[in-house]
């Protein structure tokens, strides 16, 4: 359950070659995309998250945790569980996990042209997609 504390979140949707980021507001239960950040030597671009951390200064950060259709996990998700562990270790807040089923395929569908011209994006929207869900299951 969301606490009163845990107002302002930050989600990611973690990729083996970029993370989605969105911010939301448990509040309203509603988020939106902010950037697309790319992995630095096969690591996350861990400056650019501190700089988004101290920029919206969330409660909790929310990651997508991928799996596949019939329940298995998918390829990177032991990867996106490490990326969760080192984002706790790192910024010392709560992490949330959400199954993050379908919500690349969903951005692809909301951006629609827009995603052949910027392909970042289809990231960030992801992320804004894992933060609504993860808000709508609380």
């Amino acid at each position: 359950m969301t606490t009163a504390t845990e107002q302002t979140l930050l989600g990611f949707d973690y990729g083996t070659r970029k993370i989605g980021v969105a911010v939301g507001q448990a509040l309203t239960g509603t988020a939106t995309p902010l950037t697309t950040l790319r992995l630095v030597k096969n690591k996350p671009d861990w400056e650019g998250i501190a700089r988004l951390v101290e920029e919206w200064q969330p409660d909790a950060l929310v990651v997508g945790l991928p799996f596949e259709m019939d329940d298995s996990p998918a390829e990177v998700h032991d990867q996106a569980r490490r990326f969760a562990r080192q984002l706790e270790g790192r910024f010392h807040l709560p992490v949330h996990l959400a199954d993050e089923r379908l919500t690349s395929r969903e951005a692809w569908s909301r951006l629609g042209g827009r995603a052949m011209k910027d392909l970042g994006s289809i990231d960030a929207m992801a992320a804004k997609l894992i933060l609504e869900t993860w808000f709508s299951r609380r």
